[in-house]
């Protein structure tokens, strides 16, 4: 093999390793625990729904905590069941008293562990789960909710998803689950359901129909009132004509 098809096959073997490795870092980076609120209005309620995905290839994910924000404390926090895991609300005292609508707030739910049941209900390297939490109320607007996870496997190891991303950098390797609030609206008001609003907007539509048909029903009545006069006066002017010739 003479010195350019060495560097050609040096060259290509470079290639597919960097390849392999930038793969392999876009895998990693792309399956971290993640969480999708069903709303970010402040002041409002909120589903918060975390994906987490099983990396190990030798050990079961068999324990996830998410841990909650202590200086704006949700006031209410509730677990949704899953199938085959134990779901607990951790409560204790806050690092510093917080103000909430006036009244100052020294415990709070701390962080939710959620528990797989036995070694059968844990989440293998093929396998992820969504784990749902109802909290509320929101901070203000614009207010950047932090909610570090922490990934046990069976073999004791530990992914903590604890890294806070700084405005204009680069992702960072192990990110924390985070989302913005934002300002309430008219149309969205506390973050209520859209269904619920949906479900009102057509109630009052059906009732401005029937409103409407009601009102309506009264001007028909006399216009085929009129029109039955007005059929009979043209009979009995045409059966007057005929007797008369």
């Amino acid at each position: 093999m003479n010195a350019s098809s060495r560097r050609t096959v040096t060259t290509s073997a470079l290639a597919v390793t960097t390849a392999g490795l930038m793969a392999l870092g876009l895998g990693t980076a792309s399956a971290h625990v993640n969480v999708s609120p069903a709303s970010t209005t402040a002041g409002g309620y909120t589903q918060l729904n975390f994906s987490v995905p099983s990396e190990s290839d030798t050990a079961l994910t068999e324990k996830v905590e998410v841990q909650l924000p202590t200086d704006n404390p949700f006031t209410s926090v509730r677990a949704k069941p899953v199938e085959g895991w134990t779901a607990e609300v951790v409560r204790g005292e806050l690092p510093e008293p917080v103000e909430v609508d006036g009244a100052t707030i020294t415990e709070g739910a701390l962080s939710v562990v959620w528990t797989a049941d036995s070694e059968g209900d844990s989440l293998s390297a093929d396998e992820y789960q969504v784990f749902s939490l109802s909290v509320g109320r929101l901070p203000e607007a614009g207010t950047t909710v932090t909610l570090p996870a922490i990934q046990t496997y069976s073999d004791g190891s530990v992914s903590s998803w604890d890294e806070v991303a700084e405005e204009g950098a680069e992702e960072p390797e192990s990110p924390a689950p985070s989302f913005v609030t934002t300002a309430e609206t008219e149309e969205g008001g506390h973050g209520h359901d859209a269904s619920a609003t949906d479900e009102a907007d057509a109630a009052d539509t059906e009732q401005a129909s029937t409103t409407e048909s009601t009102a309506t029903q009264p001007v028909i009545w006399v216009a085929l009132a009129a029109g039955l006069l007005g059929l009979a006066a043209g009979v009995l002017a045409l059966v007057r004509t005929r007797g008369a010739k």
